[in-house]
């Protein structure tokens, strides 16, 4: 029981320790811009996001804790239901950030201070990683369901290629195309919509065979 309960466990702590990594890497490469301005641009436009993301955290848990339920009733029918009402949502949201995003990045700006070229590279910065954001929900939801079929470790492999994706696009951005802060937006932005299309990958790899399970007319019950 231990063993099952660390094998769970570690690679969710390893998942959660990545999180911030994304910021700390945009903000590593932003301090080698030449300006303090293009850091203190990107922990501000970082500070947004986690706002907006963090409400949604119930994304994940939600998702975890019905597939869970399902999975130790060993009703697969339910877990493929879950993960389509998940994505569904998760997507919707997301769409609902980007039709809203100009309201959001205003009220955002209004609570900054400080000086008008710092809110220039954040709003640079926001209105290009914003359209990464029903992806990013999307993984929310994919993530949840990985855990509640007792797999921890595709959370893991996915993080952690979410961040090698982001180095390497920033890098090729900002210094392969100078492009500055909106190259570590642009970098940030593609990594997260690649690694969902690498998610889905994984999904098809392990749980493809699932399909069989989906009986639309029960979705909305």
């Amino acid at each position: 029981m231990d063993k099952k309960i660390f094998r769970l466990a570690f690679p969710n702590i390893i998942s959660n320790i990545t999180v911030p990594l994304l910021g700390m890497i945009d903000i590593a490469i932003a301090g080698h811009l030449g300006s303090a301005i293009y850091i203190g641009a990107i922990a501000l436009g970082g500070n947004i996001f986690n706002m907006v993301y963090w409400n949604f955290g119930f994304l994940r848990m939600s998702t975890s804790g019905f597939t869970a339920q399902a999975y130790g009733a060993r009703n697969f029918g339910e877990a493929m239901n879950v993960l389509i009402r998940s994505l569904v949502v998760a997507v919707g949201i997301g769409l609902l950030i980007l039709l809203l995003q100009v309201p959001i990045e205003r009220l955002a700006v209004n609570f900054i201070k400080s000086g008008p070229e710092t809110i220039d590279n954040v709003k640079f910065y926001f209105r290009i990683a914003i359209w990464s954001a029903p992806a990013v929900l999307a993984m929310f939801a994919f993530n949840g369901w990985f855990i509640g079929m007792q797999n921890a470790k595709t959370p893991m492999v996915i993080a952690i290629i979410n961040n090698a994706l982001n180095i390497l696009l920033s890098f090729t951005f900002v210094y392969g195309f100078d492009m500055k802060i909106k190259g570590i937006a642009l970098g940030t932005m593609l990594s997260q919509i690649i690694t969902l299309f690498i998610c889905i990958g994984f999904w098809f790899r392990y749980y493809g065979r699932m399909l069989k399970y989906i009986d639309l007319s029960t979705v909305l019950d």
